[in-house]
């Protein structure tokens, strides 16, 4: 039996790429890839030949059983997405439950991962944190902003340009003008950029200057409010 490899590409700039990545990807017999057009230009620019199938959130449902048995009948598979991290946000979650149910072995190549720059870069407390991703566009949204409310950890979201400002306000409204947050965009690329501030003067700064380019919101925690005990 083979083995899938879960393997991180850039989120931005291509030397990001861990030289055991590109060792793995040149040795697979084939790559699951989310977008191969995306994916191709990776490939092309480090020379890689290895050949390509079509997984993401569309077809992973429908192809996953006979990504299976190609694992079992002994086809070394690397999974990848557009960029970052597979199943943060991306597909593999579905192919990796699945390759642990069939006793299929998995190995999970550390590397690249928006939100971890992000965290850092915020100048928030990173000692505990929780991930959310990308918040329910409507169904649900509300449900999870209240619940979030008391959160006291730092927060991270995912977000797209063209929503980042409702969800800005969103936050204004939920956790506060005054709540500390942080927006990374376009991390590792030319165009990088952190802004930080309250809630209210981020979303001051991007109603001025729309945002291009992927998105990480980093959010302070409810803050402790109780009273020292003398």
């Amino acid at each position: 039996m083979s083995k899938l490899f879960i393997v991180p590409t850039p989120i931005g700039t291509l030397q990001d790429i861990t030289l055991r990545a590109l060792e793995v990807l040149k040795e697979v017999d084939l790559i699951l890839a989310e977008d191969t057009r995306t994916s191709g230009k990776l490939l092309k620019h480090f020379n890689i030949k290895t050949s390509m199938q079509s997984h993401h959130m569309h077809n992973e449902h429908k192809t996953v059983g006979g990504i299976i048995q190609k694992l079992k009948s002994g086809t070394n598979l690397a999974l990848i997405s557009d960029a970052g991290t597979p199943a943060i946000s991306d597909p593999g979650f579905l192919l990796s439950r699945a390759c642990i149910e069939a006793g299929v072995a998995i190995d999970c190549l550390p590397g690249a991962t928006a939100f971890v720059p992000a965290l850092v870069n915020s100048g928030l407390p990173n000692d505990k944190f929780i991930f959310e991703g990308f918040l329910p566009v409507k169904k649900g949204r509300q449900t999870r902003l209240t619940f979030l409310q008391e959160e006291s950890r730092t927060i991270i979201f995912y977000e797209s340009p063209h929503k980042l400002l409702k969800t800005l306000q969103d936050f204004c409204t939920y956790f506060g003008p005054e709540r500390p947050l942080s927006v990374s965009r376009e991390i590792t690329k030319l165009f990088e950029e952190t802004i930080r501030g309250t809630a209210q003067e981020v979303l001051d700064h991007y109603t001025a200057h729309p945002a291009k380019g992927e998105i990480v919101i980093v959010v302070g925690g409810k803050p402790n409010l109780k009273a020292p005990k003398k």
